[in-house]
């Protein structure tokens, strides 16, 4: 979430939207943007994050994990005799 509250930010600057004019556009809070923005929220519904990034013309995903440690699947599958 805080690489989505930075992206946000960094679009709406882009924009020369203030925190507040963002949050009318929404229906939220100005309370509500700076808290998506800064990560400082609890929770957040992934709804309302999205509509935000619809509207700078973005679309929320979710991608897999790119594990630091081989699976034990992986390891079963290295040939260890070259």
């Amino acid at each position: 979430m805080e690489n989505l509250g930075k992206l946000i930010r960094t679009l709406r600057k882009e924009r020369k939207l203030s925190q507040q004019a963002l949050a009318q556009q929404y229906g939220m809070s100005r309370a509500t943007i700076s808290g998506i923005e800064n990560n400082t929220l609890s929770e957040i519904g992934l709804r309302k994050v999205e509509a935000i990034l619809n509207g700078f013309g973005y679309e929320l995903t979710a991608v897999p994990r790119q594990s630091k440690r081989p699976t034990l699947d992986t390891l079963k599958k290295v040939d260890f005799h070259g």
